[in-house]
């Protein structure tokens, strides 16, 4: 029997699943955000699901909220047999959740109970860890706690970004969904509980966690600016000025000139953290197109001493 799928996502990362779950499946409708204004125009785009769903020639419903009663009654005329969600957005309530005869499946881009929920990719390099993955569970009334029938664990690139591994981590989460999901919905695979043990939270990022405190060791510095990119992005001032670092690496021979502190030397831009420095590799100026560091230092020459903040100048009375 082909499984009746409801899809529910919204960003880039849920398009692998997406495609997945219309090569194993009926999707009998696509659920998105609404369409939001974007870039320096502020024009009204539709979300990259909804995009690529109306590509498939798929039904696309882009409520505003899941828990008006028309919502309900829409997904109940279309006799899901399982909801699968993937970066959605929004929190379903129970009668959404109990709504399927298979119930709601999400895709989550991590090895649950560790960083439940909303940026589990950007708290992962930000802890420090070594693996991730992502895990099938069924939803529950809780953030991420119902629970696993499928996961699969990849290591994490020492220099890998949360974009990077964001993508990579879509790619395998499509690959479960072709594999597992159709098991699932027939009824061979059993979920378990999740373990009480090792739950840690991964609350959503916000503008102001992209700011650099050079004042920390530069292996936490390097983490947070690859936790960041490509959103919020790692930022920090630089004679007044804001800019963005995209790429970085630690120089673990290079001894610090103080938090903050620029070195530039044969054209390469460091600077300076608790117990180290940091090479900037690529970098952008607030206004201007991401470039590497040779190219930034052509047309911006920082003075000796010169140092970057994670605050903006306080401005003159």
């Amino acid at each position: 029997m082909t499984p009746r799928i409801v899809f529910l996502g919204s960003p880039e990362a849920a398009l692998p699943a997406l495609r997945a779950a219309a090569r194993v499946g009926e999707v009998v409708g696509v659920f998105s955000q609404p369409d939001r204004p974007a870039g320096r125009g502020r024009r009204f785009c539709s979300p990259p699901v909804a995009l690529a769903a109306r590509e498939l020639g798929l039904a696309v419903h882009q409520p505003p909220g899941v828990r008006k009663p028309e919502v309900r009654a829409l997904l109940e005329s279309l006799r899901p047999d399982v909801l699968l969600v993937v970066a959605y957005g929004r929190i379903l309530p129970p009668a959404i959740l109990e709504l399927a005869p298979r119930g709601c499946v999400n895709v989550h881009f991590s090895l649950l109970p560790r960083h439940r929920g909303a940026a589990p990719v950007a708290h992962a390099i930000l802890a420090g860890d070594e693996r991730t993955g992502v895990t099938l569970m069924q939803l529950d009334e809780g953030l991420d706690t119902g629970p696993v029938f499928a996961r699969r664990e990849v290591a994490i690139g020492p220099e890998e970004t949360a974009g990077e591994l964001t993508a990579r981590l879509a790619v395998v989460g499509a690959e479960l969904v072709e594999a597992e999901l159709p098991r699932w919905v027939a009824g061979e695979r059993e979920a378990r509980p999740q373990p009480a043990d090792g739950a840690t939270l991964a609350p959503p990022l916000d503008k102001c966690d992209g700011a650099i405190c050079w004042d920390r060791p530069a292996d936490e510095v390097h983490r947070r600016i690859r936790a960041v990119t490509p959103w919020p992005g790692a930022f920090g001032y630089l004679e007044g000025r804001r800019i963005i670092v995209h790429r970085a690496r630690p120089l673990p021979h290079v001894p610090s000139p103080g938090a903050g502190v620029v070195l530039t030397e044969a054209r390469r831009l460091a600077v300076g953290t608790a117990d180290g420095c940091l090479e900037l590799l690529e970098l952008q100026r607030e206004g201007s197109r991401r470039t590497d560091a040779r190219c930034f230092l052509a047309g911006c020459c920082p003075e000796p001493g010169a140092r970057v903040c994670p605050e903006p100048p306080a401005r003159g009375g």
